[in-house]
């Protein structure tokens, strides 16, 4: 066999061909940039040209397609694919940090938030769904904070995935946010209805206490034994719970253990 090297000459065989193989896989990440991923999430991963998220620089593209939205103003494609470049631009490091989105950030988010609406305002007959996924972020808290433009966003990613539970989640959430009882109400209901069934309750009591204080701590809800319990939508109708006992310390903070537990689908 080959990999037997107490053979004659087989030892400088395998050699060469693990040597060959590292110049393959050498020259795979220097001239196509494999493995060579940029920072950030969804969306601001997936485009290598130009630079990186972190040094990362999209300007070129957001030129190249400003320059097309001005000449073909009524092509959905050149709105779509400027939105698309400017939320790469959006995972650079000028415009969010550890700590946030930063104010230069913020104004690439508005710049984003336009593109959105012009290229929704052309009514394409199938609006992109990867793209609004990450567009609602930009409405979030962390962004331009705008829960009724985030509802909006929401409402198409649910009609597109209408057995999606954590979109119906942050639906409901956002709603609610933005004083919309009657579609966080709906919302709510089917976020509960498509939550696998240990998680229905928890999940319940926590829209219902999002419901009642809209601008309190996010996804925070307390239950009458004194623990505070927080629920994060974990993708694919999942539902992570944390529970936080929390005991009082003379003169100082709450203080407690933390149990966390994730059912999925």
């Amino acid at each position: 066999m080959l990999f037997d090297l107490r053979g004659r000459g087989r030892r400088r065989t395998v050699q060469i061909i693990y040597g060959g193989l590292a110049l393959l896989i050498g020259a795979g990440l220097v001239f196509f940039g494999v493995g060579a991923g940029v920072g950030g999430g969804g969306l601001l991963n997936s485009l290598t040209g130009g630079e990186g998220s972190g040094g990362a620089s999209f300007s070129a593209q957001i030129e190249k397609y400003k320059k097309l939205t001005e000449r073909q103003p009524t092509s959905i494609y050149a709105w779509e694919q400027l939105t698309l470049a400017q939320l790469h631009e959006a995972g650079g490091e000028a415009y969010v940090t550890r700590t946030g989105v930063t104010p230069k950030g913020k104004e690439l988010y508005g710049q984003i938030a336009q593109s959105w609406s012009r290229y929704l305002a052309l009514n394409p007959p199938k609006p992109s769904l990867t793209l609004a996924k990450e567009v609602v972020t930009v409405f979030g808290e962390e962004g331009l904070n705008e829960p009724a433009e985030a509802v909006k966003v929401l409402q198409a990613i649910v009609a597109a995935e209408p057995t999606n539970a954590a979109y119906y989640r942050f639906l409901a959430e956002y709603a609610y946010k933005a004083s919309n009882s009657r579609i966080g109400d709906l919302a709510s209901e089917k976020a509960v209805a498509l939550a696998p069934a240990s998680q229905r309750k928890l999940l319940k009591n926590q829209l219902a206490e999002i419901k009642a204080h809209p601008n309190g701590p996010e996804g925070t809800a307390t239950t009458s034994g004194g623990q505070a319990v927080k629920v994060k939508p974990a993708g694919n109708g999942t539902f992570t719970g944390t529970t936080t006992t929390k005991t009082s310390t003379p003169g100082g903070p709450p203080t407690g253990g933390t149990t966390t537990g994730t059912t999925t689908k």
